[in-house]
């Protein structure tokens, strides 16, 4: 029996079992079959405190995971399958494993929707990315693209326009998604240009292991071209890791969980933190903050039987 179980081992779920430790909590990470969270795929961080030279992403969830380690976190590298919320002590499948525990909280976060390209997967930290807040700083004075045409991608054009010399919207339709105040900033942003009816069929160039150009295709016509770029952000969305609670938490409309003071979900003694209900910020830090946020809700909730009240 384990006073908290932790779903997820990016920096929500770590923090979270920082926390749960120091406060002699039994603590098990499930951390999945691919540890350690998007951070894993991110090159070098700048905006993470403490790091005013940065550091890999890689490093930084290495470091996070051994500081939970020293304080006591137990691991499991194995995918949860299943999970009974009916009522503690609740039970969670992962692998051959069936773990019973007196807390949950759920870290396992969201992926970005990818293109699906073998260029986009390659060039990764080398000119691709889907985090202008993470990223923009690096493209100073160059022409970049972004691939969308909904409020994220008119809204990570615009934050990019503060760094890159021109902006170029890639969107498969002639018309935005985006609310009309969002479209407005974007064509009023002398910045901001628009390749409108057209789809990315390739990035180039992985010979040169960066981004030098996109390969777009108009759909109406089926003509392709070139567009010169240094990066390329694509802001198609996230998908929150939220399948197997279905039907027993509360979701919106799309897929993240719904939680009430920051972290506290539709079951008591469930807890959810970082990118799984936040899909607003998606940054390191406020997903390591709602870890810590977490894990306190956690031990009120195992000291009291119900948690604060609001």
């Amino acid at each position: 029996m384990h006073d908290v179980a932790i779903i997820g081992s990016g920096p929500a779920g770590l923090t979270a079992a920082i926390y749960t430790c120091r406060a002699e909590l039994k603590t098990l990470v499930i951390e999945g079959m691919s540890p350690g969270g998007q951070l894993m795929i991110t090159s070098t961080v700048e905006n993470f405190p403490a790091f005013p030279d940065g550091i890999e992403g890689p490093e930084l969830m290495d470091r996070m995971k051994k500081q939970a380690g020293k304080f006591g976190a137990e691991f499991l590298g194995a995918d949860v399958t299943e999970v009974e919320l009916a009522s503690p002590p609740f039970k969670v499948k992962a692998g051959k494993e069936t773990i019973e525990t007196k807390s949950i909280i759920i870290a396992s976060g969201a992926s970005s929707r990818w293109l699906g390209l073998e260029s986009e997967e390659k060039l990764r930290g080398k000119g691709v990315s889907a985090c202008a807040t993470c990223d923009g700083f690096f493209f100073g004075g160059k022409e970049i693209a972004v691939v969308g045409g909904g409020d994220a991608a008119i809204e990570e054009a615009t934050f990019l326009t503060r760094f890159a010399s021109k902006v170029t919207i890639v969107h498969r339709r002639d018309e935005l998604r985006a609310s009309k105040a969002m479209q407005k900033k974007a064509f009023d942003n002398d910045k901001i240009e628009f390749a409108w009816d057209s789809i990315v069929e390739d990035i180039l160039d992985m010979g040169q292991n960066k981004v030098t150009a996109l390969v777009l295709k108009n759909v109406k016509t089926e003509e392709t071209r070139e567009l010169p770029v240094e990066g390329v952000f694509i802001a198609i969305g996230h998908k929150p890791a939220t399948e197997i609670f279905k039907g027993k938490l509360d979701l919106d409309d799309k897929g993240y969980i719904v939680t009430k003071g920051d972290t506290i979900t539709s079951v008591p003694g469930v807890f959810a933190a970082g990118d799984v209900q936040d899909p607003r910020y998606r940054q390191a830090i406020s997903a390591a903050g709602s870890g810590c946020m977490a894990a306190i809700e956690a031990m009120h909730f195992l000291e009291s039987g119900s948690g604060f009240t609001w």
